[in-house]
This record gives structure tokens, C-alpha cells and sequence, in this order.
């Protein structure tokens, strides 16, 4: 445990990124402890860091420390973030105690949504006049630059505060410094975002331009702030821990696995399960309706965990691909038939394949005398193969169509998940299993 008069091991961690790990592997009360013994400066970088799990208690102990001035020189996006994840008295508590300017800034940042352009921006950027030159322009980066997150660019704005264009902080250095800033623009408009662009569009334009940020505009064409690529990245991670938790059949936790309350990881995880059981019980019913089949042709029983797992295996699959086209814009909701056209013949070329190994499979076992299936065992045989290709075939379908169907109704296509496409493969591919059994074996078997 960290004593709270001595800085311990906080104090030996030369890089922020290792001192954010350590303290992520402490407890509440020990990270917040052994933050008291740091300097300002390295408080402040602490915070800014998105990976720090206990920013937002640290911060709440720094105000009733009295510490406000390394509070108002914690960038502003990142504030605001700690500030949402607080309570309302400690939010209060603070926003009072920050100077104007950054209060007005935080207040602003924390209007706009968190999947948003304005949610991940940053209003620490620096913008120049376009009637400067370029020596002034250094010289007015020299006298902001220490509170100022990132310098990746220079915005170039007109009398009116419109940006005009943006000139790289590279080409700025190795420009004459006499020259106006207007011999660096080669004419083409800026490329910009509003504060309510969806955060997968910022991602795409950084992606596909190879932009280290992205100016953030308002209806009058004047920055309110830039997304940096850093902030993308941190925001499209959390974004992946949710969608693979989901993807599994459990809800986002958002703390390490091993500091997870037996309560939380079953409040967690028992929602979801107790859907799926629901789901399957539909399962039980269908086996139930196909009761007297199943009395007649016991045989039939010992392939129902083989097929109803092969059209959950696909149906995962075309869900995995979906799930992972969608979030990277590759495919959009109107090309649902397009998919649909694609998933078809491919469910029924992966489902007679499997079909194949399933036929080959019965009729040596049974010709090598390793199981009697009876004197029908080439009819067995068959049911199996066509029954595969449908079940097959019908969860390449449905779990292509289920990330659309969600994402139409509004709800997260990473919801679709693998335990979830299972369940109604399971139910519906009985009654496939079933009825083509009733085809092929009606007047022998049943």
C-alpha cells in the first residue's frame, strides 16, 4: 500500500504511460493517496492521459486539496471528459474554481454529444490571421505554444474568423520568414467537420487524408476546435473493448477483469444470459412439437448438436464480416440486398460442403461396422446432407441480416452477437432439421 507520507513508487516512474499503469493496477484510495505526493506538472500530464482509470477520483481529491491552478492547466477536451464522469456537487465544485475562459470552453465541450466531432475535440489549437507572415506566425507559436495541447497546423482564418485554409506546422518552418502566409495556400478548401459529425466520419477523413487533426467548424465556417488523431484512436478503442464485450454476450464492463465485483461481473453477464436461456427454451419447445419423430427415429437425435452447431458457426461468421464491414463504412445499410445476394450462394456452397463430410462420414461408419444406422442409413445420410445446406445456408442469412436490422431500428450492430445469431439458428434450424427429416424419411423411419 502507498503510505500517504511518502511518495513511494510513484516517484521512480520516469514516463507517464508506466505511472498510469501502475496506478490502474492500484486501489481507489492508493492511487489517490500516492497522487498527493506529485508535482503539478506530472499531476497534469497524469490526467490527460485517457488510460488512467482513477482520473476522475484524483481529480475530486486535488479540488479538496485545494490544488485549482494544475486543474486549469489540464487540456480542456480532457477535462471535460473527467468532469462528465463526476458527480454533480464535485462538477460544480470545480467549474467554479477554473478561470472564465476555460470554464466556458469545458461548458461548451460538454454540450456535445461523446460520439461526436465536438465531444473528442480539443480547443487548444492555434489560428493566425491571414494577413500575417510567416515570422509572425512562428513568433505567435513560440508565445502560446506551452498552453496549447498540439501544434499540428496552423488555421488560417479570414477578418470575420472564417478559416480560409490550413497551413502544416512543417511547410510553416520551412517557409521564408518574410513571406505572408498566403504564398503557403495552393488554393484548395479546407477540409472540415461540424461539431455534430458522427465520430466514424472524423475517423474516415483523418484515415483516408493521413490528417494529424481535423479542424471542427461552425455554421460560419470559424474553428471551434480539432480533433486530433490520438483522440480517434482513444475514442475508437473504447469503442472496440464495448463492441467485443458485446460481440460476446455480456455488457461493457470498464475496469480491469481482476477488480471486477463478483455483484458487477453477474449484474453484468446475467441479463444477457438469461435472454439467451429464454431463447432457448424456445428450443426445447420446437424438440418437444417434433416429440414423436424423435420416438420413432431415435437416430435423428445424435446429429442435432452437429447441425445446429455448424448453422451457428456460420451465421457467426457472416455476423463477424458485417459487423466489422458496418463500423468501417465498407458497407452501408442500403446495400442490405447486396449482402443478401452474396450470403445466399455462399451458405449453400459452404452448406453442401459440410453436408459432403456429414454423408461421407455416416456412410463409413457404417459400412467399416463402426455404428449400425440400419437398413435406411443411405436415407439418414442424405437428411443430413440437405438438412445442412439449409441450416447452413439460413445462418449465413440471418446473421448477415441481423447487424442491418439493428443498426435500422437504431440499436448497436455489435449487439448481433454470436451467442445471440446462435439461439435463433438453434430454434429455426430445428424446424429445418425436421422437416426435411419428414421429406426423406416419411413412410420408412417415420
Amino acid at each position: 500500500m502507498v503510505h500517504p507520507n511518502t511518495a513511494g513508487p510513484l516517484l521512480a516512474f520516469a514516463h507517464t504511460a508506466d505511472l498510469v499503469a501502475y496506478l490502474n493496477q492500484l486501489s481507489e484510495d492508493e492511487a489517490v493517496i500516492g497522487c498527493r505526493q506529485l508535482s503539478d506538472e506530472r499531476l497534469v500530464e497524469l490526467l490527460e492521459s485517457p488510460e488512467l482509470r482513477w482520473a476522475s477520483e484524483i481529480t475530486a481529491d486535488m479540488a479538496h486539496e485545494n490544488r485549482w491552478e494544475l486543474l486549469n492547466h489540464v487540456a480542456e477536451d480532457r477535462m471535460a471528459d473527467i468532469l462528465q464522469s463526476m458527480e454533480k456537487s464535485e462538477q460544480d465544485l470545480i467549474l467554479r474554481h477554473l478561470n472564465h475562459l476555460t470554464r466556458t470552453s469545458i461548458f461548451r465541450l460538454m454540450h456535445y454529444p461523446a460520439d461526436t466531432a465536438g465531444g473528442m475535440m480539443t480547443t487548444e489549437f492555434i489560428q493566425a490571421p491571414i494577413d500575417w507572415t510567416v515570422a509572425q506566425t512562428l513568433q505567435h507559436i513560440r508565445e502560446v505554444e506551452s498552453t496549447r495541447e498540439t501544434v499540428y497546423a496552423i488555421y488560417v482564418v479570414d477578418d470575420n474568423d472564417a478559416l480560409r485554409f490550413v497551413v502544416p506546422l512543417r511547410k510553416l518552418v520551412c517557409a521564408d520568414g518574410d513571406a505572408p502566409l498566403t504564398t503557403l495556400w495552393q488554393g484548395e478548401p479546407p477540409i472540415t467537420v461540424t461539431a455534430l459529425t458522427d465520430k466514424e466520419a472524423v475517423a474516415n477523413l483523418i484515415r483516408r487524408h493521413d490528417f494529424l487533426a481535423l479542424p471542427v467548424v461552425d455554421e460560419g465556417n470559424s474553428v471551434l476546435g480539432i480533433v486530433t488523431v490520438d483522440d480517434v484512436i482513444d475514442t475508437l478503442m473504447e469503442d472496440a473493448v464495448e463492441d467485443i464485450n458485446r460481440f460476446g454476450g455480456t455488457e461493457h464492463i470498464g475496469m480491469p477483469y481482476l477488480q471486477v465485483t463478483p455483484w458487477m461481473m453477474i449484474r453484468k453477464r446475467g441479463g444477457w444470459l438469461a435472454a439467451l436461456f429464454l431463447g432457448e427454451m424456445l428450443t426445447a419447445s420446437a424438440m418437444q412439437y417434433y416429440e414423436s419423430q424423435l420416438e420413432r427415429a431415435v437416430v435423428l437425435a445424435m446429429f442435432i448438436p452437429l447441425i445446429m452447431s455448424s448453422g451457428g458457426n456460420s451465421g457467426s461468421q457472416a455476423t463477424s464480416l458485417l459487423i466489422r464491414g458496418l463500423a468501417l463504412g465498407e458497407v452501408r445499410l442500403k446495400d442490405w440486398w447486396r449482402v443478401f445476394l452474396r450470403e445466399l450462394p455462399t451458405g449453400i456452397v459452404l452448406g453442401t460442403f459440410l453436408g459432403a463430410i456429414g454423408f461421407l462420414r455416416i456412410e463409413m461408419w457404417q459400412h467399416l461396422g463402426f455404428f449400425d444406422y440400419g437398413e435406411h442409413s443411405l436415407l439418414i445420410a442424405f437428411t443430413i446432407w440437405v438438412a445442412l445446406i439449409g441450416i447452413v445456408t439460413f445462418g449465413s442469412c440471418i446473421g448477415s441480416m441481423l447487424p442491418f436490422i439493428l443498426q435500422r431500428v437504431g440499436l448497436d450492430p455489435a449487439s448481433a452477437s454470436a451467442p445471440l445469431v446462435a439461439t435463433l439458428v438453434d430454434v429455426l434450424g430445428l424446424v429445418i432439421y425436421f422437416s426435411v427429416a419428414a421429406l426423406f424419411l416419411t413412410g420408412t423411419l417415420l
